[in-house]
């Protein structure tokens, strides 16, 4: 595996690297670098937690360097569009901390935030946006973001976005940057309307891909629990007790059921918040910031926050609701096992959910192991 340094990367964020204590790249890093900073279009299938923020972000980075010139007013020179506000803080947040010592510029662009301090950000040019779709093309609609200036493109958790919703307004977004332009594609599945999407914005591109795609991580031991709908809650809040569920996150299919759990669980003494989209921007950032912080040791979200929680020590996630949607399970377990650790994924199943249950196992093509409540209380 080569070094940082091998990849050819400017100095000052060779430095910021070694600041952080990154010295080899990850697989996905290692195979996409060298592409990007060719000036290449590039396709990536790569789950979370494998690195890719910074695969496309340091040569983005270093390109910006060695081209250093002045962003367009009202615009930006790198574009990167992310499904969620939670991913959109921590890409930009990737972005300035490689880039600290490049004297290069970084902003965000997501709802639930007052327009007008994002908007003034912009106005005189800025190096890197990062932006969700929503967002940005309501400042596009008010004519106060310009994509005429977009040199590189960038697409992440590009199958999220579908789920979302979001193929309109990215096509929308698409037709007003540039053709003669770098585009980077990532997603951690490749369905068929997400390929297609692909093809058409990328222009004979370099394909990389670490893992299969939907594959889930295989250091999370995976485990379902049959229990019925009325008991989950109490379920839940003995299984907390366990002295090694030190960091755990709850994923549930609906704002309200968040909400529910969160209470049931803070009324049997365990301190917990809730995270989702109904939740204002600040609210989303503190409970975020207790749970980082180890303040509070469970966090119940919605998928919304599925791939936006980037958190580490996280020890159990635990599915309160199946999802309806397969790949939306390994976007949820991937948030524990991250940065070389092991895992668990507890999930529970109650007779109206067998069905998403064998959707689950047919397409991470495993049967999960069945446990009863007192082996994981214990």
């Amino acid at each position: 595996m080569p070094s940082f340094a091998d990849l050819g990367l400017a100095l000052p964020i060779l430095n910021a690297l070694t600041t952080q204590g990154y010295t080899e790249p990850t697989p996905i890093q290692a195979q996409a670098i060298p592409h990007v900073m060719l000036g290449r279009d590039l396709q990536g299938i790569a789950q979370t937690g494998t690195g890719k923020t910074a695969a496309f972000a340091l040569p983005i980075l270093h390109r910006l360097l060695v081209d250093k010139k002045p962003a367009p007013r009202r615009g930006c020179r790198v574009l990167v569009l992310s499904p969620t506000r939670e991913l959109a803080s921590q890409i930009a947040e990737s972005f300035r901390d490689y880039g600290r010592q490049t004297g290069l510029r970084t902003t965000l662009m997501y709802g639930g935030v007052p327009k007008g301090r994002q908007s003034k950000a912009v106005a005189g040019g800025i190096d890197i946006l990062v932006a969700t779709p929503g967002r940005l093309m309501d400042h596009m609609q008010d004519g106060a973001v310009a994509l005429n200036g977009v040199e590189v493109l960038v697409l992440d958790e590009a199958d999220h976005m579908l789920d979302l919703g979001f193929i309109v307004p990215i096509r929308k977004i698409v037709q007003s940057i540039p053709p003669a332009r770098q585009t980077l594609f990532f997603s951690a599945t490749m369905p068929k309307e997400i390929s297609a999407l692909a093809g058409q914005m990328l222009r004979n591109p370099v394909h990389v891909a670490v893992t299969p795609v939907a594959t889930t991580v295989e250091r999370v031991e995976q485990k379902v629990i049959f229990v019925e709908a009325s008991r989950k809650r109490q379920l839940l809040a003995d299984i907390l007790r366990s002295s090694k569920m030190t960091r755990t996150l709850v994923f549930t299919r609906t704002k309200h059921g968040a909400d529910r759990v969160t209470q049931h669980l803070e009324a049997a003494g365990q301190p917990a918040a809730a995270i989702h989209g109904d939740k204002s921007q600040p609210q989303r950032e503190r409970a975020l910031q207790m749970f980082k912080q180890g303040r509070i040791g469970v966090l119940v979200a919605t998928d919304i926050a599925a791939r936006g929680i980037d958190v580490d020590g996280v020890t159990h996630v635990v599915n309160f609701d199946l999802p309806n949607v397969p790949e939306a399970y390994v976007h949820r377990i991937g948030r524990t096992a991250r940065a070389g650790q092991t895992g668990i994924a507890i999930s529970f199943c109650d007779s109206s959910e067998r069905a998403h249950l064998r959707g689950i196992e047919k397409l991470i093509r495993t049967r999960l192991s069945v446990e009863e409540p007192r082996d994981l209380a214990a």
